[in-house]
């Protein structure tokens, strides 16, 4: 099985402090979400307000436990997380890693 990519995309709601979000970002990586089976990384990336960012797991099932309980378990990191976004502004995409390089 290749390896899954959860790709978003959003921007940070108007007068968001960048920095307490990055601090939010972090501690939801390293608390929460690097300790799912099958993670494998997490890339945060930004062009001037657009940000996006993806979480790279070993298999569908994996990234497909992680969606589930997510959305089933209450998580004060995720809930600071998702304080700083934009809804209207946020798309989600799952891709398949067909190679790398």
């Amino acid at each position: 099985m290749s390896n899954v990519i959860f790709f978003n995309t959003y921007k940070l709601k108007d007068k968001a402090s960048v920095p307490d979000f990055l601090l939010a970002v972090e501690k939801l990586i390293k608390e929460h979400i690097s300790k799912q089976k099958g993670y494998i990384s997490f890339k945060l990336l930004a062009e001037d307000d657009a940000w996006a960012d993806y979480v790279m797991f070993e298999t569908m099932d994996n990234l497909n436990a992680f969606l589930e309980s997510s959305q089933n378990d209450k998580n004060e990191l995720a809930e600071n997380f998702y304080s700083f976004l934009d809804f209207k502004t946020c798309k989600s995409k799952i891709y398949s890693v067909e190679k790398s390089y």
